[in-house]
Parts: C-alpha cells; sequence; structure tokens
C-alpha cells in the first residue's frame, strides 16, 4: 500500500511540474491562449474528434488574435506573413506532420501524404505538368469537362421547375470530372450509369471522420484492431478501390491523360513502389471531388437562396454571361469573382494544414519557435479574421474580387487552394470545371431553393475537407426569360 502511495505522489508531482513547466516556462509558453490548451492536447482532440476543430480554432482566433497556442506544442497562425513563411518559404515551405500519413492508400504514400518537401519535389515533376493551366485547356482536355458539364445541365433540366439534388448530382459530375482527367476514356459517368453512381455512394456519403483521428492518434491499436478484423488484406470490397486498382493496371487510355504520364514514370524506374500511381490515382480522385462537388454545391445553394443580396449577384452573373457570349473564361471577370468569393466564404478545404518548424527553430511573423512544433492556418480563419482586408467578412460580396484598392492584400489571405509549392496541385482543372459548369448554367437558367428542401447545408467538417451536413441539397432550375 505504502508504494502504491508512494507512486501517486511521484506520479501528481510529475504532473504538476509538466503543467508548471508548459504554463510559464516551455518555449511557447508567452504565446496567447487558453491555459488547458497549453497543459493539454485533449481539448484540441475532443474537438477533432467531434468534428468541430475548424470553428473551435477560429473562435480561439477571434477572442486571442491573430496568433493562438491551440496545444502544448501546437500554434495556429491566421497572417499573410505567417502563411507565407509556412507554406512557401524555399518554395514549398515546412515539412509536413505524420497527420498526413492518414492519407495513403494501398499501404502506400503519395504527393499528398509525402512528409519532407524534397521528396514532395521529385515525386511532383513526374506528372505536375497535366494540372498546368496550359494542359488543362488544351482542347482534348477541356472537351472531356465540357462533356460532363453537358451532363450534368441535362440532367439538372430534365424537368424544369422540379426540384433536383445537386448536391448528389454536383459529386456525381465531379467524379466524373476527375476520373476522365486521369484515366480517359475510362473514366466514370456516376451521372447517367447506375453502376457508377455506387462509386460516388461510397465516397460521398461515407462517415470517417472519427477513425481516421483515431488512427492517426492511436496508430498500434488501429493497426492491431485492423488486422484482427481483416482489413489490413487490402481494400477488397470498396467499389472505389477495386475500380482504380483495375483501371490502372490494365485500362487504355489516352496520352494526355494523368495514369499515362504516371505509367511513364514506371517505365523509366523499375524500383518505383508498385501500387505508387495506384496511390497518387486514387488521392487525385478523392481530392478532385472534395474540391469541385463540394465547392460547387455550397455555391450554388447561396446564389439560389431567396434573398436579395443572392437575386442580385445571380441577376449580375446572368447580364455578364449574356452580354459576353462566346467570350473566353478569362474574359468572365464577374463568374471569376463569384467563384472565388464562393471559395472564399464555403471553401472545400477550410481546415488547419499541419507543418512542422524545422529542426534548429524559425521565425514565424516574429515569433521564435524551436524545431518540432507544429505550426498551421486554416482558410477559413485567414479568409475572415482581418477585417482591414475582409469588410463585412460574413457577407457575400463578390465585388470584393474587383476592386484594385487592397487586391495584393486579398489575394495574399486568399487559401481556397493552399499556397507554394506544395498547394493544391488540381486547382486549375477545378477552376475550369467550376467556370464552365456556372457559365452554362447561369447564362440560360435561373436557379432557387425549392420549398420542400429542410437538409442543413451547415458545414459538416470531415480531417481537412468539408461538406454540407444534410448531404442533400434540392434546387429548382427555371429557364431565363429572355433565352
Amino acid at each position: 500500500m505504502e508504494t502504491v502511495l508512494a507512486a501517486l505522489k511521484a506520479l501528481s508531482l510529475l504532473i504538476a511540474l509538466i503543467v508548471v513547466y508548459r504554463l510559464w516556462f516551455a518555449p511557447l509558453a508567452r504565446l496567447p491562449g487558453p491555459s488547458i490548451c497549453a497543459i493539454s492536447r485533449l481539448p484540441l482532440m475532443f474537438y477533432e474528434f467531434s468534428g468541430a476543430r475548424r470553428s473551435f480554432i477560429h473562435d480561439l482566433h477571434t477572442k486571442y488574435g491573430p496568433i493562438v497556442r491551440v496545444a502544448p506544442d501546437e500554434v495556429s497562425f491566421a497572417t499573410r506573413e505567417a502563411a507565407k513563411e509556412i507554406y512557401t518559404s524555399g518554395g514549398s515551405g515546412y515539412d509536413k506532420s505524420s497527420f498526413y500519413l492518414l492519407f495513403r492508400n494501398f499501404d502506400t504514400g503519395n504527393i499528398f501524404s509525402t512528409l519532407e518537401k524534397k521528396e514532395h519535389a521529385g515525386i511532383k515533376k513526374e506528372f505536375a505538368d497535366r494540372y498546368s493551366k496550359l494542359h488543362v485547356t488544351r482542347p482534348d482536355v477541356a472537351f472531356v469537362i465540357q462533356e460532363n458539364v453537358d451532363a450534368f445541365v441535362a440532367r439538372a433540366t430534365e424537368r424544369l421547375g422540379e426540384s433536383i439534388d445537386i448536391y448528389d448530382l454536383l459529386h456525381c459530375f465531379a467524379l466524373d470530372g476527375i476520373t476522365g482527367h486521369l484515366f480517359y476514356p475510362s473514366g466514370l459517368h456516376s451521372q447517367t450509369s447506375p453502376a457508377d453512381h455506387k462509386l460516388m455512394e461510397e465516397l460521398c456519403y461515407k462517415h470517417g471522420l472519427r477513425r481516421a483521428y483515431f488512427g492517426h492518434y492511436f496508430p498500434a491499436i488501429w493497426r492491431t484492431y485492423n488486422r484482427l478484423i481483416g482489413a489490413a488484406k487490402g481494400p477488397s470490397g470498396s467499389l472505389v478501390h477495386d475500380y482504380v486498382l483495375k483501371t490502372t493496371r490494365t485500362a487504355s487510355v489516352g496520352s494526355h491523360t494523368v495514369l499515362d504520364k504516371l505509367r511513364a514514370a514506371d517505365a523509366r524506374d523499375p524500383t518505383r513502389p508498385p501500387l505508387l500511381s495506384a496511390s497518387e490515382c486514387m488521392d487525385n480522385l478523392v481530392a478532385g471531388i472534395d474540391t469541385t462537388g463540394d465547392g460547387l454545391c455550397f455555391l450554388m445553394h447561396h446564389l439560389s437562396l431567396p434573398l436579395p443580396s443572392s437575386q442580385r449577384v445571380q441577376a449580375k452573373l446572368h447580364a455578364e454571361l449574356r452580354e459576353h457570349a462566346g467570350a473566353p473564361l478569362d474574359d468572365l471577370v464577374y463568374l471569376e469573382a463569384v467563384i472565388k468569393e464562393g471559395l472564399r466564404m464555403f471553401g472545400p478545404i477550410p481546415m488547419s494544414l499541419p507543418r512542422l518548424v524545422p529542426a534548429g527553430g524559425r521565425v514565424v511573423d516574429g515569433v521564435s519557435l524551436p524545431g518540432g512544433t507544429i505550426v498551421s492556418c486554416q482558410a477559413y480563419t485567414l479568409h475572415r479574421l482581418d477585417e482591414g482586408v475582409w469588410e463585412d467578412p460574413e457577407e457575400f460580396i463578390p465585388e470584393r474580387w474587383l476592386a484594385a484598392e487592397g487586391a495584393a492584400e486579398r489575394n495574399q489571405l486568399f487559401f481556397a487552394f493552399a499556397a507554394g509549392g506544395r498547394g493544391c496541385i488540381g486547382k486549375h482543372l477545378a477552376m475550369l470545371e467550376m467556370k464552365l459548369l456556372l457559365r452554362d448554367v447561369y447564362s440560360t437558367y435561373r436557379t432557387r431553393v425549392a420549398p420542400e428542401m429542410t437538409a442543413s447545408m451547415e458545414q459538416d467538417d470531415q480531417t481537412i475537407s468539408t461538406r454540407p451536413k444534410g448531404q442533400k441539397c434540392l434546387i429548382i432550375f427555371e429557364k431565363l426569360d429572355d433565352v
């Protein structure tokens, strides 16, 4: 009994010493933030597991300012100076934290899950040109996107005046778009094929947030659990995994596709992991759905609301598209402003993107940090906190992107596709998809929220992405009177 008491006393003393050190003597002790977050990571973990990390971090910034200690070894920043240092210094910014190992596929890494920026740069060279603006606007590439746009418009308007679920249809559009870019002509056609639609359902209606965080924080337990249930044997049973594996191994694809470029890399280097190309394609596929599908769904819902502001924006968008019919997409400045404002307010990747301060330490926005400190910015807060840059940040105002004054500051804080050499590789493809679809819809139709639409459009956070909580968005399409 005395031994137990002595052990408890020693443990209590150790805990007290840790608390005192973290609160008053640790290198991060001087930074603002809740004392409980300085002592333990448990508060942050609670909000992560409950799907509320984004709002928790934003509320801390609102209370404590642009620099906040959110855990004993983690700091969140919300300034353009910090974003530049963390994500673009040296071209690619700081190395990623182990959090990104969650995004491996088939037990194999990929461009997104790679932690070290030097290794990432080598992988990126293998196929980055397939996502350049020059490449995605090539006629044979843009043709595939336009085919999917035509399919969306046909489905959305086949029964004018009746509601249609654009959450479902837009995620089909995004899935068909990214698989077409990866594998044409072996991409999916989930907008019209019931069999392919099942793959979209598997991707876009699952709930894996808590499993993902459990695997991150307790990897040994998670691996043991997976072995016990047989999951370690492979992804059999997953329609999407089976499709990607089969397609990357045997499908005939066009010379302009991502897979064709990856196969060339495989041929040049026989030592490449056998499932690396499959992992890359799976990563690209998932990312392509999140950005385009969720981003468009949030934006079109907002444009369709029965609000004077939403109706004003729709009317201005109609006017530009009618007055400049046939104009190059880059000349449709209001269309681009609408998309950028949608990505600012409802960005589908609004979460923190963690990085590690390099060995030896660094200074981030005037704050000296030791090596190994986890640092991050989140788009949701960068797009709102500084009201000197974002006047009326909770208002949807596309015109802010057309003003010359403050343009540099706005663009420096625009983080919808992250920043630097490790920013979203598919941003040009996503922007082209969004522009083509919105152009073809709003040049001919108006949209409004269906009266029976009761599903929540609140942002429902996943690990780094977010989607509409109700996973349904009922919209009515009506033809414009003067078309």
